[in-house]
């Protein structure tokens, strides 16, 4: 070999000529990116999102050229704005989107129609441009995107007022700025006329149906019949991608179809469940600062500092596009009644231009005016990508530092509404079946208090004779498994194996010994020698504990309930652990995202929701009178599939017990062994708690609220 021909690349076998092409290569630098910028603008007090996009400024073809922005990118990409779109409808409070609507249409038509008109005012005196590219422009200042909202979701903020408003808004801006484009794309393609018009909107409609009525069926059988979690993980993206692929079919984008995706997809992924845990890691993780990374990638600063021309384009369209949409979120802040804070999260989730801003300019560059002439040059496209990246900077840093201001007073508000009932929950779960740990661990972490944070008890019983090891082996398997339970969903998880000779004995002394608040159990497996419903452990550790038990049964996943029905003893509110069970309740509800129906007494239907109004205003709560004559058979009839029934009931000698109760387990066995039930019986330790003075008892019916808001959260309401 020629020694003046050897080289590094001949010695390696890799070409290191710049851009970088190896795949290998280029995976592992955009990994380093995403590792280290986020360490480095830390350390500047700088939101890491802005450090993505810096950094694929640096790396692309107008910075340093280390990397080519390949298909790679483009994919990644698509993938990653998908995301963020997605995660923004799958993280939102329906029920506060609901109540919230009219103010998100109002800040939303703001936020739109002010960039709107500046924006075209803006592109055709000031800047000279014709009236379609004016037009086109005004729609860029109209749209925004949501660039910003993983810093909602690392603080933790996804359902507060502000950001379920300003999401609103982005959907309405996005829609209206997607129809004029529609209309504008028509007219100079020569092919809006009325026929144009009538099957747009019968795409849409056809959209609609699709989106609102077919997915969530889709969603509810597959969620019922597989619950591998690699299959489910799978399915959601991909149902994800079908709803952004029907939307580009329906003239829409992509981007839309991916947050009414999310919406649809709400109710069935409870916040707390592994399954939202791993789709948030694996887009936080990877696809959504591969589409940061993208963006800065597209940017090209070289013009900024060598053309005047380019200096007052990205100046106009930075002043207009900013200064519009912080007039938008202070005018509505000050109308809603709502803080500084949540007003510079109004802004700063609204301030982005990003994929929208993208998709419009790839439009334009399609389109050809009369005379033959692009309707957008170089010039316009360079100018609105840095203004892209601006936008994306000061969205970033508003965001974050109202993210800051309002988790505080969160935080705040949080330690002074704790209830002091719940200071003591330490919650024990009983792991001995492997069929129905899944079930029990996720009801116990939807169940406990997210303020508090604290950790789950898992406790295996063993019996002291086993002379071959089977039991304890068995044992393992159950603590492992409730463990992998527990870190899917981010929670800790004590796990304990106990030797006893007698089981209600062993459990007994684990509860006391871990001074546990509660206890949860699933049903179990009837035996030849074991006539009873609940068998004769359960039987037993009714009768051994004064604290909170509660025995699960569900026939379907969790996540498919459509409503929870709750049967009230009377004087029920008479017992010490009356606020307890009213509260895990509420959380479950709250977590599946379903109704919840109590069937109680006036007087305690009164103090149920004098405490839910207080506590968890946002919950879809009905009441029913409750008959002393009413039987289990009565409730069974009037049960779907997709119900889950909760029999509050009471150890015999206590305050709201009831002779019938002693055939409870009798009706339940005839009535109930084919349909998901919880049975509670209350803490009896302490005194009875009396209603807080700040609670104010009252029933009404459906609450008021206008035929216009009625009208327009209709297709959220099919949702849930």
């Amino acid at each position: 070999m020629d020694v003046n021909t050897f080289s590094l690349d001949t010695l390696i076998g890799t070409d290191f000529s710049l851009p970088i092409t190896d795949h290998t290569w280029v995976f592992f630098i955009v990994l380093a990116i995403i590792l280290l910028a986020p360490m480095l603008f830390s350390r500047l007090r700088i939101p890491h999102l802005i450090g993505m996009i810096l950094a694929g400024v640096l790396v692309g073809e107008h910075g340093l050229n280390l990397l080519e922005r390949d298909a790679s990118f483009e994919l990644f990409g698509q993938v990653g704005i998908y995301y963020i779109m997605f995660l923004a409808g799958l993280e939102m409070d329906l029920v506060g989107l609901r109540q919230n609507l009219n103010q998100g249409l109002l800040f939303g038509g703001m936020t739109a129609l002010l960039p709107f008109v500046l924006g075209f005012a803006a592109g055709y005196w000031w800047l000279g441009y014709s009236l379609p590219a004016a037009l086109l422009l005004a729609c860029i200042f109209a749209s925004h995107t949501l660039v910003s909202y993983p810093i909602v979701g690392r603080y933790g903020l996804s359902r507060h007022r502000s950001v379920m408003v300003s999401v609103a808004a982005t959907m309405i801006a996005l829609l209206f700025a997607l129809l004029v484009l529609a209309g504008l794309s028509g007219t100079l393609r020569g092919t809006a006329d009325a026929l144009f018009w009538v099957l747009f909107l019968l795409k849409i409609g056809l959209f609609a149906v699709v989106l609102f009525f077919v997915f969530p069926r889709l969603i509810r059988a597959f969620f019922r019949r597989y619950t591998d979690r690699v299959m489910q993980y799978i399915f959601v993206i991909g149902m994800v991608f079908l709803a952004a692929a029907t939307a580009d079919l329906a003239g829409l984008e992509g981007i839309l179809g991916a947050f009414l995706a999310g919406l649809v997809f709400n109710r069935f992924i409870p916040r707390s469940a592994p399954l939202m845990n791993r789709i948030e890691f694996v887009g936080n993780a990877l696809f959504i600062p591969y589409f940061l990374i993208g963006v800065g990638m597209l940017v090209n600063l070289g013009p900024l500092f060598t053309s005047t021309t380019a200096q007052i384009v990205v100046l106009v369209m930075v002043v207009v596009g900013t200064l519009t949409k912080y007039v938008a979120a202070y005018a509505s802040r000050r109308l809603f009644g709502m803080t500084r804070a949540s007003g510079l999260m109004m802004f700063g989730l609204t301030e982005a231009h990003a994929a929208g801003a993208l998709a419009m300019v790839m439009v334009g560059t399609e389109l050809v005016l009369p005379s033959g002439q692009p309707l957008m040059d170089n010039a316009v496209l360079d100018g609105v990508v840095a203004m892209i990246l601006i936008s994306c900077i000061i969205s970033s840093i508003a965001t974050d530092q109202a993210a800051r201001q309002l988790k505080l007073e969160q935080e705040t508000q949080a330690i002074d509404e704790l209830q002091p009932l719940n200071d003591d929950e330490k919650i024990l779960v009983l792991v001995n079946d492997t069929e129905n740990i899944p079930t029990i661990m996720q009801t116990a972490i939807m169940m406990r208090n997210p303020v508090l944070n604290r950790g789950l008890i898992a406790l295996n019983v063993v019996n002291d004779e086993d002379p071959q090891g089977l039991l304890r082996r068995h044992s393992k398997e159950c603590l492992q498994q409730a463990e992998q339970v527990g870190a899917a969903a981010d929670v800790k998880v004590q796990t304990q194996s106990r030797l006893a000779v007698n089981f209600v004995n062993g459990v007994v002394h684990a509860f006391h010994e871990n001074d546990a608040s509660e206890i949860i159990f699933g049903q179990h497996r009837r035996r030849a020698d074991d006539d009873t419903f609940l068998g004769r452990f359960a039987s037993g550790l009714i009768d051994s504990l004064t604290r909170q038990i509660i025995i699960v049964h569900f026939g379907i996943a969790a996540n498919t309930f459509r409503r929870i029905v709750v049967a009230v003893p009377e004087r029920a509110q008479f017992e010490p652990g009356f606020y307890r069970w009213v509260e895990r309740v509420a959380r479950l509800a709250i977590e599946i995202g379903c109704r919840v129906e109590f069937h109680a007494h006036e007087e305690t239907a009164q103090l149920i929701q004098g405490y839910l109004n207080h506590y968890h205003p946002l919950i879809r709560d009905e009441y029913q009178p409750f008959s002393s004559d009413a039987s289990l058979e009565e409730f069974a009839n009037s049960l779907s599939d997709d119900h889950l029934f909760v029999l509050v009931t009471a150890r015999h000698g206590t305050i709201s017990y009831e002779k019938r109760m002693s055939r409870m387990q009798v009706m339940m066995q005839k009535y109930f062994a084919q349909k998901s039930f919880m049975l509670v019986f209350p803490d009896q330790q302490g005194e009875a708690v009396d209603v807080p003075t700040f609670i104010e008892p009252h029933i009404h019916g459906t609450s008021g609220s206008s035929p216009i808001n009625r009208w327009l959260s209709r297709w959220i309401r099919k949702i849930g």
